[in-house]
């Protein structure tokens, strides 16, 4: 009986969360030995931590510089829970099942299908195929387009670099290696197109969502037949690409980009734009943000990604219904409307309930680092909303935290991957009613 309860109380969410942190512990455990740290020495068991979390998250902050810190073997492990953590431990473990030949059960059908975004049972199959074909043909793409610069100029260890990068830009990590070489993460590139184009490729790409891609494939010549969720993804995405490129130029001008010629300040802040879907690289230097653009880099942060995709936050769909909401509501509509179609009133209440709870996690998480750290409120506001939205942008402030500090991140950004995730499973389940209809009563609003 008591094996029997432990088996039902196990839901999809709690499995897959269970999962990700087995893997960050197995990784944190690999960390912790001198095997992975290039000194030879142990590694601090928090640092470890911090680092196999902020891996397997795809979040990108960093406590140690990881191409000083980490010999070849911690950076081949932080890579592989990159991986993990960007298309999805469901979708490994699916892959090996198909390495043995054991036939896939319906209950792993349905984490599969949780786990990738698909939204029918019928298809999670073809969609997995397609997810590990398009993430190991545009990974490989973006390593061979950054070979042609990193291999020139660093040599074999180029070859490694660009491998790296590739993965860590399309799973939105943000974890770079090229500490060693003088360069803060991107800045040594920010002139160059081939190395910045890439990069921003295959953020958008990873942060598209696995369900578009598929969308584009059948319909990309046919757009009246794109899923309304397609749609959303792609008019979010532009409308925030676009506005944050044109207003971090424009905060930024005098600031961050100041000293810049024109072409390289519109590349600068392209590049800022993108890489706030949850990226975490950088070109400049995130300290040298003027308020205006830090807070609006905060507020692109928050939004994210899109559903089902390696990208993080409150994702793209989320946010355009809650601001469709808002705008619906106000003008005493009791439906909100995109494409010519209503969205199930359901959804509308739980566009409300993620961005509610995500601010909460914000709040929260800014008030207790603050109380434990002498630092600047922007700089803890900056650095809890990269981790919430598993982003990796940071102010400098991450490597001086103590232990706590650093606890209170690590949890954010284990709750900031699952957050998708969890939402997923809130969709496809039924509702349980309400055993007792409650009396109704007017309050005063506003």
């Amino acid at each position: 009986m008591a094996l029997q309860r432990v088996k039902m109380n196990m839901t999809n969410t709690r499995i897959i969360a269970l999962s990700f942190a087995i893997v960050i512990l197995v990784g944190a455990l690999l960390l912790c030995t001198p095997f992975a740290s290039a000194s030879g020495g142990w590694t601090n068991p928090v640092d470890a931590l911090f680092t196999a979390t902020t891996a397997t998250c795809v979040t990108g902050l960093v406590v140690v510089d990881t191409s000083a810190h980490w010999s070849l073997f911690g950076q081949i492990v932080i890579l592989i829970l990159i991986q993990l953590g960007g298309i999805g431990f469901m979708t490994l473990i699916t892959l090996f099942s198909f390495f043995v030949h054991r036939q896939v059960s319906l209950h792993e059908r349905r984490l599969l299908l949780q786990s990738v975004g698909s939204l029918q049972m019928g298809s999670v199959m073809a969609t997995f195929r397609q997810i590990l074909i398009g993430t190991f043909l545009m990974e490989g793409l973006g390593a061979a387009l950054l070979s042609i610069r990193f291999y020139p100029m660093y040599g074999k260890k180029g070859i490694w670099y660009a491998v790296f990068h590739s993965i860590s830009a399309f799973c939105n990590a943000g974890i770079d290696v090229l500490g060693a070489e003088g360069s803060a993460s991107l800045t040594a590139f920010r002139n160059d197109p081939l190395v910045s184009g890439v990069i921003m490729l295959l953020i958008v790409m990873g942060g598209l969502g696995f369900l578009v891609w598929d969308d584009l494939m059948r319909n990309f010549f046919r757009p009246r037949r794109l899923r309304l969720h397609t749609k959303m993804v792609l008019c979010a995405t532009v409308a925030l690409l676009l506005g944050g490129w044109v207003l971090l130029y424009v905060t930024e001008y005098d600031h961050a980009f100041a000293g810049m010629g024109q072409g390289e300040r519109l590349m600068a802040s392209l590049f800022q734009s993108v890489t706030t879907r949850t990226a975490g690289f950088y070109t400049v230097d995130q300290t040298a943000l003027s308020d205006p653009g830090a807070l609006l880099s905060i507020c692109l942060m928050f939004v994210g990604g899109s559903p089902g995709s390696t990208a993080g936050g409150v994702k793209t769909t989320t946010m355009l219904i809650f601001v469709l909401s808002i705008l619906r509501f106000s003008r005493n509509r009791e439906t909100v409307i995109f494409g010519k179609r209503r969205i199930e009133n359901r959804m509308v209440r739980q566009a409300g309930a993620v961005v509610g709870v995500y601010l909460f996690m914000v709040l929260l998480a800014t008030i207790l680092i603050s109380a434990m750290e002498n630092a600047a409120f922007l700089d803890v506001l900056y650095e809890t909303s990269s981790a919430v939205a598993t982003v990796g942008l940071s102010r400098n402030l991450t490597p001086t935290l103590c232990i706590g500090s650093k606890l209170v991140l690590i949890l954010l950004m284990y709750a900031g991957r699952l957050g998708g995730l969890s939402l997923f499973l809130v969709l496809g389940e039924t509702a349980t009613p309400e055993p007792l209809k409650r009396p109704v009563e007017k309050v005063l609003i506003g």
